[in-house]
């Protein structure tokens, strides 16, 4: 499969509560013409509801399991931190990569991130140049490694 077309396949998860953030990122994804399917859910509640499909997300058809979880650590309800630590502790979760992506660079959140699991710590870039070249990055990234979207 040529590198186009397999990162056109791969599903992104964002969990950001903030809908500027969520508005870039698909603007970015928009650019890059190559990101796949992204999708949002707006805190760790919603983010655990998608992923073990319940409620609204109940229909595989809806929520198709993500290639990539971009998590940002600073929301309501349920953080990102609580949320990696539940995504890693389930076995039918902890294979897909997270790749925290926040404003902090607080050299103890990457540490407790690492040591929880996370597979990428992205600090949210502050142009918009560089957050179109941070998604590019993560987006080859994972999809070179054949986390391609489970079709269940």
């Amino acid at each position: 499969m040529m590198e186009a077309e397999r990162m056109s396949h791969i599903t992104i998860l964002m969990a950001e509560d903030d809908p500027d953030d969520r508005f870039l990122m698909e603007q970015a994804c928009r650019e890059l013409r190559n990101c796949g399917d992204l999708r949002f859910v707006e805190d760790g509640e919603e983010l655990m509801h998608y992923l073990r499909r319940s409620g609204k997300y109940a229909d595989p058809g809806l929520s198709p399991r993500p290639s990539l979880i971009l998590l940002d650590l600073n929301m309501p309800r349920k953080d990102g931190r609580q949320a990696l630590v539940e995504i890693k502790a389930d076995p039918d979760l902890q294979k897909i990569p997270v790749a925290i992506w926040t404003t902090s660079d607080e050299v103890e959140d990457m540490i407790e991130c690492r040591k929880t699991g996370a597979d990428d710590y992205v600090t949210k870039p502050a142009g918009y140049a560089d957050l179109v070249s941070s998604i590019g990055r993560l987006v080859a990234r994972y999809s070179s490694q054949g986390t391609m979207a489970d079709p269940t």
